[in-house]
């Protein structure tokens, strides 16, 4: 069920008015029922998946906190096997079948590459035909049939036999709740990734009715549709414009296009969280902050410090320190490092465009640490202007604006070249980009499907959202008069000027 649908308004009040009117026992059972129905609407036949991880995780979880010795530690990875191969199935075997089949090529055993293409082909096209894809044939329709946010839940998943195993949470004995800490509606499909510290108590408490939490949900919510279907979804008409066919456009109509996707990737995710978020809020549920205003970021780490947060902190928590961090001297940090980010690109697809596009910025995490321990040893310090801490969001202290502006707009070009490997269809489509962007000259003119006044409202959405995010302005919601105005406003406007083609948000693909 998209969040930017007339369904999911009915849904949302539906279930919340119901919700308000239960019980504990009938609480969590509306909200499993609900999510099941949210989940079904957009792949019905992949409930089962779901189910099936659901069982082997619950049951995991008890048995790892019973048992004692190397058994847990087995037990512990049988899980997340069962999880990874889940996952790998899904969305990789057509990926590592085809690059081992081209490598098998390319050293001469054609006849092994066909017998592992042919292979793998028959068992993908049979197990999906169990779920009722008898239209897949090959590897080439995983795309289309891939089950909707099963990185996300796989990694929520994850995250609660590791921490059961590592004695941070006790395991889960109401089957209910937990299967309902994997499918909660609002971050079932793209997150938040939560912890089970975060989130499994609170479904065994009973919020009562709290009209700020409804306000401040609703005004989030509200806020996250705009940047959606009023920002993103209007963004996009550029992007696609400019990445569908890259060689039949000049330099400058490929770096506005970047630049757009660049921004309707941010409202697009964002927007999401923001939602999902606040429709948990109104129900009295606190879900994890997503994004932290990365695009005013003064380096390449602050911005993973404030970009998809839920899914930076996980490879950190459960990959990065694991592997050693940077407590096994430099080249091994810089290997940890690079493994993380190759590892966040392979998350989001199997594509080499999405490898490269990790790769890229664990290049720039491992330049920066560089940087830093030369600049150490000379003496001069690479530190950003210091930040202090306000309740509400991290604020500038005294700095030269100068340097943070210069800061600021580096990173940002930087993170946009990425965003380049990430949009294009192929490795061969990004490097043209690049090399036309590099080569272009002001006197070309843009090509759009977009018309002035629509290019220039486009640009107007982006400066307001940055001049927002800038000076940390948020949405009061304490004053209800105020609320109320402030409501109706952005609801108004999003209905004015929102695209309602019911986009599907980027990351339901991930």
């Amino acid at each position: 069920m998209l969040f930017n649908s007339l369904q999911f308004l009915l849904f949302f009040i539906v279930v919340t008015l119901s919700y308000f009117g239960l019980k504990w026992r009938g609480r969590w059972i509306l909200l499993l029922v609900a999510s099941c129905y949210f989940y079904m609407v957009l792949k019905p036949q992949y409930i089962l998946i779901l189910f099936l991880t659901i069982v082997i995780d619950y049951i995991a979880g008890i048995w790892i906190e019973q048992t004692t010795g190397k058994a847990r530690r087995w037990l512990l990875i049988l899980s997340l096997v069962s999880n990874l191969g889940i996952l790998a199935f899904f969305k990789y075997l057509g990926f590592f079948t085809e690059n081992l089949s081209l490598l098998l090529e390319q050293i001469s055993l054609p006849e092994a590459a066909d017998r592992v293409m042919n292979l793998g082909n028959r068992v993908f096209v049979k197990v999906l035909h169990l779920f009722g894809e008898s239209g897949v044939s090959s590897f080439k329709d995983n795309m289309s049939i891939l089950p909707v946010g099963l990185s996300f839940h796989t990694f929520q998943a994850m995250s609660y036999t590791i921490e059961v195993y590592r004695g941070n949470h006790k395991a889960e004995r109401h089957f209910g709740i937990y299967a309902l800490y994997v499918m909660f509606y609002p971050q079932l499909v793209a997150g938040p990734i939560e912890r089970p510290q975060n989130v499994l108590w609170q479904f065994h408490r009973t919020f009562p009715y709290d009209f700020e939490n409804v306000k401040s949900g609703l005004m989030q919510m509200a806020f996250g549709l705009f940047k959606k279907v009023v920002i993103a979804d209007r963004l996009v008409m550029m992007a696609d414009y400019a990445f569908t066919d890259p060689a039949e456009h000049n330099g400058l109509t490929l770096l506005v296009g970047t630049f757009f996707f660049t921004f309707q990737i941010y409202c697009d995710f964002s927007g999401y969280s923001d939602i999902a978020i606040g429709a948990a809020r109104v129900m009295g549920f606190n879900l994890m902050e997503n994004f932290r205003t990365p695009y005013i970021a003064q380096s390449v780490s602050e911005f993973w410090r404030r970009w998809h947060i839920s899914l930076s902190t996980w490879f950190r928590d459960y990959l990065y320190i694991p592997l050693g961090g940077n407590r096994k001297g430099e080249v091994r940090q810089y290997m940890n490092m690079m493994i993380v980010f190759l590892a966040s690109g392979l998350w989001h697809g199997p594509n080499w465009t999405y490898v490269i596009w990790g790769g890229l910025n664990g290049f720039y995490q491992i330049l920066a640490v560089l940087r830093d321990k030369l600049l150490a040893r000379l003496g001069i310090s690479s530190t950003p202007p210091r930040m202090v801490t306000s309740p509400v969001h991290e604020q500038p202290a005294h700095k030269s604006a100068l340097r943070v502006a210069g800061n600021v707009l580096f990173t940002f070009v930087l993170i946009m070249l990425t965003w380049v490997f990430f949009r294009a269809r192929s490795v061969g489509d990004a490097f043209l980009i690049l090399q036309r962007i590099a080569t272009l000259s002001f006197d070309q003119s843009i090509e759009s499907p977009m018309n002035e006044i629509e290019m220039w409202f486009s640009v107007a959405l982006i400066v307001f959202l940055l001049v927002k995010e800038y000076f940390y302005l948020y949405i009061p919601t304490r004053n209800t008069v105020r609320f109320y105005a402030l409501f109706v406003l952005i609801t108004f406007v999003t209905y004015l000027f929102g695209v309602f083609s019911s986009n599907q948000f980027i990351y339901f693909q991930f």
